[in-house]
């Protein structure tokens, strides 16, 4: 159950990332291609809702074109619409297999007792779960290389996976590198906490009998100790892992972006008159000076 709890938590915490990622999408186009003058209905701003039941479901009818950000969010909650959306409609089946039969064997081993299986069964329905928003992504076809919206849900999906779409991969070891030192030092934390709680519960227990060398003071001075620094250690991932999504949807925009190879710096002689040198009825106690003009082309 506590497995259980854990997964729907992550997907709810990945559907509310889904639609911050396409208002934040939706926002970002209307602010550089909005006409303020004889705009159509079509053309009229949808920035006003977060996801449109309407729209997502006249894409899954081919009706209309759909965003990524909406067809991912909207398959979060209805499993299989990013394969009707794409066109793959012969995916639902190993779709619904993958993902109903784990579950369903979780369920039956759980209520049977072999939690142990069942626990595995459930990580497999999640992994499922997971593959069809992959593929989802994976399968939408933009109009254009990169596109933000695929390489932001890349790196969601994937940490790292959204700077190999945008083809830098010399960022690979530096996120990776520092997640993955991250991840081994939570791990490395709790296990260090977990030893001095057991230790500063048995210490504490006048009838257990117990004679090593920690005392219960010193044993609960190191379990805070590694409790602050493995909350550290999550709050270190948490921020990596966001600032790899950031960076995958930022450089995308900035994929395209040139700086032409004429860049220069030219450096000039100046003549400085004062302001009112000539303006002015009466003379200005004020020398014309010489100096440098300087100046950038691009």
């Amino acid at each position: 159950m506590r497995h259980l709890k854990l997964f729907c938590t992550l997907m709810t915490a990945l559907f509310a990332a889904l639609l911050c990622l396409d208002a934040s999408a939706q926002f970002k186009e209307q602010a550089f291609s909005q006409q303020y003058n004889d705009d159509t209905a079509e053309q009229a701003d949808t920035t006003d809702v977060l996801f449109s039941f309407k729209e997502y479901f006249g894409g899954l009818r081919h009706e209309n074109e759909i965003k990524i950000g909406t067809m991912t969010a909207g398959s979060a909650l209805i499993i299989g619409g990013s394969q009707i959306y794409n066109r793959q409609a012969w995916k639902l089946p190993i779709v619904y297999g993958a993902i109903g039969g784990s579950l369903g064997a979780g369920i039956y081993l759980n209520t049977h007792g072999n939690k142990e299986a069942a626990k595995y069964c459930f990580i497999g329905a999640g992994i499922a779960y997971w593959a069809t928003l992959m593929d989802g992504v994976i399968s939408y076809k933009p109009s254009i290389y990169p596109h933000p919206g695929k390489a932001t849900l890349f790196s969601i999906l994937v940490p790292g996976l959204g700077q190999i779409y945008n083809h830098e991969y010399w960022k690979l070891p530096i996120y990776l590198g520092a997640i993955g030192f991250a991840v081994h030092y939570y791990s490395d934390c709790q296990a260090n906490y977990l030893r001095f709680r057991n230790i500063y519960i048995e210490a504490s227990d006048k009838e257990s009998g117990y004679s090593g060398p920690i005392s219960a003071d010193q044993a609960l001075y190191y379990r805070n100790v590694y409790r602050r620094y493995r909350d550290y250690s999550v709050l270190a991932i948490a921020v990596l892992y966001l600032l790899q999504v950031i960076d995958a949807n930022v450089f995308s925009y900035m994929h395209n972006f040139e700086v032409d190879d004429n860049i220069a710096l030219r450096v000039a002689p100046a003549v400085i008159v004062p302001e009112r040198q000539f303006a002015s009825i009466n003379p200005v106690n004020q020398q014309t000076a010489f100096g440098l003009r300087l100046g950038i082309s691009f």
